[in-house]
């Protein structure tokens, strides 16, 4: 046995239809095609956005809006749910995301002012206000920047 003895198994698979060969077939004539018209033609190549000269929908409707490339998009967490969690081990964005503060670990956190702690905190974040600094750092902790 080769591969080349191999054959498809019966009734696996039905000859293409031959399109245009004679009217003898039920698919001679207009092989198909209908009668006249555009589409009827060789060489008619139908484009998904055309519609018939009518006004294009890109060009019906507004533009409106911009991308702004290179925007870090944080995901901001206030000092008043910090103080859930608290204690004196690290915060880190791996904690957050168990606390259900963060909904992704990898993407950039940045901490807000809102709110008050009672704890010292050392924390690890991408980016923290002002305030937040203020605040941490007049109860002893420590604030790292990634």
């Amino acid at each position: 046995m080769d591969l080349g003895s191999l054959k498809k198994a019966a009734g696996s698979a039905n000859d293409n239809k031959r399109i245009g060969r004679g009217q003898g077939s039920g698919t001679g004539g207009t092989a198909g095609r209908g009668h006249k018209g555009q589409k009827s033609r060789s060489g008619h190549k139908n484009r998904s956005w055309f519609e018939g000269g009518q006004m294009p929908i890109q060009r019906r409707l507004p533009k409106f809006g911009f991308y702004q490339h290179g925007k870090v998009e944080y995901q901001v967490v206030n000092l008043s749910n910090l103080e859930k969690i608290g204690g004196e081990s690290e915060i880190n964005a791996e904690r957050l995301h168990k606390a259900g503060l963060v909904k992704k670990a990898a993407s950039p956190i940045k901490i807000l002012g809102d709110g008050e702690i009672s704890k010292k905190m050392n924390i690890k974040v991408n980016a923290i206000s002002k305030s937040a600094r203020e605040k941490i750092e007049k109860k002893g902790g420590s604030v790292t920047l990634l």
